[in-house]
């Protein structure tokens, strides 16, 4: 292994014919795909991009996306995939932090991008959606074959959410991307070229990224793209496209569970569901397999572990609520507050060691010693882990209530809720008290129609759990905010001011 785009050159030397990316009925060959990229490559190379340079994807799930991303292997470069909904001053961040010469941007998104370009010089480039707009980049010799680099040189920086401050760049290489999504598509979704992908995950995101289209690549698969989720879209492609494989967050299943289309539309054709990025509520899992006669997969990973680091595995049993076990090339243990490990039944930090695990933060040595003080990355995530190695979350660590010294963690209190019948969604979050520090409180989004109010939720809680965790707080939400993969973000729910 040399460079991550030699799977994208393979799989397009033996099957050049076969769809790649499928969007709006239209669909684009792996031939097709490895040409433009190769020639695209060749013009970054003449705008003066060299091996090591960095090049930033402000892009949906559109065609132009993949191709400038091997575009930017071919010619030797980083990859830096971008959140396209990211305002000036985070663009300027990225752009200064990460040195990026050159940013493909759709064009609802130049306007923003150009200001957050200022102090970097970072040179905007407009897209279509297939690539650069005609007429942006100076022409240059098409390079076909990769730019020789090696397994531990990076491929691409992600930038983490910076939930513990400014955001990092998690450096993952081209052996970690091609090693985790070989796993991904061979050892857990067991994707075959006959089998269609959907897309409906950002690309931006690394679940999307690797899990999603270079998965799909070194399986020879087809990636049905969704520029933007929306249940309705997603039912339409997975029936018109007739997906086998879909990957997703919770919130994305069950919003295609609840859809009015969703009883409807030809599933036939779907075999296995992935799922990440947060936890999977059982009652969802189960009435989208019940209904859709389809397995849920959930796993576990980070953009810091390329990012899967553990999955309920074809083959083995399934256990419902549990992020699986740890996969090839991966070792997981629970550590307490000391960094001893915790044994069978008790709670601890995951700590992830394996062939997965980031190179570090870009530019950034500090925070990368702190991360990985000892070969094992400390995740953050509290977890418990059964005797036969199937772990499950308990919760963020910094998510945790500490409740008149009592813990509680809202990962159990919100699956609790999740059961309840009216409830369509939930996030459980601390809430300051004078007397105890914190207090446990629920945010709840009601299904349309109901007459159930939040008290009655509250008091159904009470009855179901120890009377330390059930929420003394429950406010009615009509949504609650998500990132761009779908996932709840608790930091941002907080009570109606009095």
């Amino acid at each position: 292994m040399t460079n991550l785009v030699t799977d994208l050159v393979s799989t397009a030397t033996k099957q050049p014919d076969a769809t790649f990316i499928a969007m709006n009925g239209n669909h684009l060959p792996y031939g097709a795909v490895h040409q433009l990229a190769a020639k695209l490559a060749g013009e970054l190379r003449t705008a003066g991009i060299e091996p090591g340079d960095r090049v930033a994807l402000i892009l949906p799930n559109v065609p132009a996306f993949p191709v400038a991303f091997y575009a930017t292997l071919l010619a030797g470069g980083i990859v830096v995939p971008m959140n396209p909904l990211l305002k000036a001053g985070e663009i300027d961040f990225f752009f200064s932090n990460s040195g990026a010469k050159i940013a493909f941007v759709w064009p609802d998104f130049v306007e923003e991008v150009t200001k957050g370009a200022a102090n970097s010089g970072t040179r905007v480039i407009p897209c279509d959606p297939m690539g650069p707009v005609a007429g942006s980049l100076e022409p240059g010799e098409p390079i076909a074959h990769p730019m020789e680099r090696a397994d531990d040189d990076t491929a691409i920086i992600l930038y983490t959410s910076g939930t513990t401050g400014r955001p990092k760049g998690a450096e993952l290489t081209h052996s970690n991307i091609h090693l985790n999504a070989t796993r991904s598509a061979v050892d857990i979704a067991q994707i075959s070229p006959d089998d269609v992908v959907m897309g409906c995950l950002p690309l931006f995101h690394v679940f999307g990224l690797v899990v999603g289209m270079h998965a799909a690549v070194i399986a020879g698969a087809s990636l049905a793209l969704i520029p933007r989720f929306d249940p309705s879209d997603a039912i339409k492609t997975m029936a018109n496209e007739k997906v086998t494989v879909m990957l997703g967050v919770p919130t994305m299943y069950a919003a295609i569970l609840h859809h009015p289309e969703s009883d409807s539309f030809d599933a036939s054709n779907l075999r296995t569901c992935c799922s990440g990025g947060s936890a999977m509520p059982a009652e969802v899992q189960r009435a989208f397999e019940e209904k859709f006669d389809a397995q849920i997969l959930e796993g576990y990973g980070l953009s810091e572990t390329s990012p899967v680091a553990s999955f309920n595995m074809p083959g083995r049993p399934t256990k419902s609520g549990t992020i699986g076990v740890a996969i090839p090339g991966c070792e997981m243990k629970l550590l307490d507050e000391d960094g001893k490990d915790v044994g069978v039944g008790g709670v601890g930090e995951i700590a992830i060691r394996g062939d997965n695990v980031m190179k570090g933060y870009w530019d950034n040595p500090e925070a990368t010693a702190q991360a990985i003080p000892d070969g094992w990355f400390r995740t953050g995530d509290m977890a418990t882990v059964d005797d036969e190695g199937y772990y499950t979350i308990v919760d963020r660590k910094k998510d945790m209530i500490l409740r008149g010294g009592m813990n509680v963690y809202p990962r159990e209190v919100e699956e609790l809720i999740y059961t309840h019948p009216d409830v369509l969604e939930v996030a459980v979050v601390a809430v300051p008290d004078e007397l105890l520090g914190e207090n446990v409180g629920a945010a709840i989004v009601l299904r349309p129609g109901v007459t159930t109010s939040v008290e009655d939720v509250q008091a159904w809680t009470k009855e179901r759990v120890a009377a330390y965790k059930y929420p003394r707080t429950v406010w009615q939400v009509e949504e609650l905010p998500k990132g761009p993969t779908g996932k709840i973000l608790r930091r941002e729910v907080h009570p109606p001011t009095a």
